[in-house]
């Protein structure tokens, strides 16, 4: 045998020895036959399934947002089973930036971008205000400084006909101010920031293609 066949063989068994050792380390190593240990009495731990731990989620996602056992819970436990890929987490962080997009939309005079997010009754109501602004010659300057508090404020389910509804309070700043055709401030202070309190309820048909959530009333 050569030299170079002998240093081969040589770091061959080396490389076993050390892969026998990992192997033993992580998967342990048992010597002789071991009869299956039984359950100790007092340590049985079933194991829950993926539907448990589903259901499990559905109930945390719901009580992190409502008293549970409320009418509110138990509309949003129907919206779930109806369509079991809705989540009120994420449910609130759209109707957060919904909020700032139409509201700044409203106070801008101009809500075409975001029409289709709006009963109709509610853009008739915003185009009437806007109308109005308009024909007194009215200007406003907005700047939104942010959403302080969104918070589930109701929700209704109709299993009839899979409507359901949610209200969402919102609890908002911005600057505001309003000047007249002469350029007079006339109502907000460009200065000073404001806190905006509005109520809003989203509505949208369960277990249907179209995914938005429409604003069908203001407080």
């Amino acid at each position: 045998m050569t030299m170079d066949a002998l240093l081969q063989l040589i770091a061959l068994a080396a490389i076993a020895v050390f892969l026998i050792v990992r192997l033993r380390n992580v998967l342990g190593s048992r010597d002789g036959y071991e009869p299956p240990r039984a359950p100790q009495e007092g340590n049985l731990r079933p194991v829950p399934d993926a539907t448990d731990r589903r259901g499990d989620q559905a109930e945390n996602d719901i009580a992190d947002h409502v008293e549970p056992g409320s009418p509110a819970a138990a509309a949003l436990g129907q919206m779930k089973r109806t369509e079991p890929s809705f989540e009120v987490g994420p449910f609130l962080s759209g109707a957060k930036q919904a909020y700032e997009m139409i509201l700044m939309a409203f106070e801008h005079g101009d809500i075409s971008q975001v029409r289709d997010f709006l009963a109709p009754e509610v853009a008739n109501a915003f185009d009437g205000v806007i109308a109005d602004r308009n024909a007194r010659q009215l200007r406003t300057e907005a700047s939104y400084l942010g959403t302080r508090e969104t918070t589930l404020a109701g929700a209704q389910f109709d299993q009839a006909t899979g409507l359901a509804e949610i209200s969402v309070r919102f609890v908002s700043e911005l600057m505001l101010a309003v000047y007249d055709a002469q350029g007079e401030l006339v109502e907000g202070d460009p200065k000073a920031a404001r806190k905006q309190r509005d109520t809003w309820t989203f509505a949208r048909q369960m277990g249907q293609d179209d995914p938005n959530w429409r604003l069908v009333a203001t407080a």
